[in-house]
């Protein structure tokens, strides 16, 4: 069955029509206004931004989906789980400072901001689940407890997934740090020692102190958790993946904890994915890059696989930006997301995703105005 896939472009086909109050109209057309019930406690899950990074999703935005939500009585939060690197996110504290630098604070947003996994990333709830992968996942508590949840993604690529989209934001989201270690156990780097400066960096973002520098870098593989961080922060790509099945299958294990995540909650979750600054790394990284095709627009579903596809596919459709990461695929109906990360297939997750009943990758594509 295909799933109705809502979206608006970014025209303005008035004075009066600005993006904010079609992002409210498509709330309403996609019937989110129908997933909150009075008193519900609805998590808004969204990435706060990186330090340095400025391609995450606009408060302002943010804003207009908590007020929707406050409409039908439902008490919002805004919230994300922390990060397994060492980071600006790696701790509820740290994290919740950068969230309100990056302007996400109450007096901007009108909602509480709670990390999902509390102080240090251990406070977590087992989720049993049917996988291929996993029985049981290791998801943030606060969003377990939560009545219902509304993903709000910045649709980008993504150099171990290809692209970072619903099922990204909400399975490796908020799985907790020992549930993002799960998800990226399959993952192990390299350093190529010919290109490598001794700058350190490596070292200084590793959360479990797996490097050592000497003439080059070494990695402890003992140590390594394969969280890939190290990999988008050397800045001479000295340091890479050993890909194998690795992509595909962190892929997977993602899908595998979105599924944990909605449990129990399906017919009260819709996500939104915004397919605007469509950079070709993660909002984790300390900085933005060029965008690696023009903004497209908003996309809301209650299908998460679908919405990803859909997002995916209208990306594709446009021209590739010359000035940007992309190093092919440049014609409209290439394949952007291999036009910068050429080892990686991203279909894995919309692939698996249908497979375990997360979603289907067939829709309907209904714009509003």
């Amino acid at each position: 069955m295909k799933s109705d896939i809502y979206f608006c472009n970014l025209r303005a086909n008035n004075k009066k029509d600005s993006l904010v109050n079609k992002l409210a109209r498509l709330f309403e057309e996609a019937g989110f206004d129908q997933l909150v019930d009075q008193d519900d406690l609805c998590g808004i899950k969204l990435h706060f931004g990186e330090q340095g990074n400025n391609a995450f999703i606009r408060p302002l935005f943010v804003r207009r989906i908590v007020e929707k939500i406050k409409e039908e009585a439902g008490k919002p939060f805004l919230t994300d789980a922390n990060t397994l690197y060492s980071g600006a996110r790696a701790n509820s504290v740290d994290h919740l400072n950068t969230a309100i630098a990056n302007g996400f604070g109450y007096s901007t947003v009108l909602a509480p901001l709670i990390i999902a996994d509390g102080l240090t990333g251990k406070n977590f709830s087992e989720v049993e689940i049917d996988g291929e992968h996993f029985s049981s996942v290791k998801i943030g508590s606060e969003i377990v407890q939560a009545d219902g949840m509304i993903s709000l993604a910045h649709f980008k690529g993504h150099e171990l997934t290809g692209f970072g989209g619903a099922i990204k934001n909400v399975g490796m989201g908020l799985g907790s740090r020992s549930g993002k270690q799960m998800m990226h156990a399959a993952v192990e780097p390299e350093v190529a020692s010919a290109e490598c400066i001794t700058c350190g960096k490596c070292k200084e973002w590793c959360s479990q102190d797996a490097f050592v520098i000497n003439e080059v870098s070494e990695i402890d593989l003992e140590k390594c958790i394969g969280c890939g961080e190290c990999v988008v922060t050397c800045p001479t790509d000295a340091i890479s993946v050993q890909w194998d099945d690795a992509p595909v299958t962190v892929q997977e294990r993602m899908a595998e904890f979105t599924l944990g995540v909605v449990k129990g909650k399906e017919e009260k979750v819709g996500y939104i994915n915004f397919v605007l600054d469509i950079s070709p790394d993660c909002d984790c990284c300390g900085w933005t890059d060029q965008p690696i095709v023009n903004d497209i627009g908003i996309l809301a579903a209650k299908d998460p696989v679908a919405i990803d596809q859909a997002s995916a596919d209208l990306v594709n459709q446009q021209r590739g930006n010359q000035d940007s990461a992309l190093v092919k695929n440049f014609a409209p109906g290439e394949d952007k997301f291999r036009g910068v990360h050429p080892e990686v297939d991203w279909e894995a997750q919309l692939r698996h995703g249908e497979k375990i009943g997360l979603g289907s990758r067939e829709y309907n594509l209904i714009e509003i105005d």
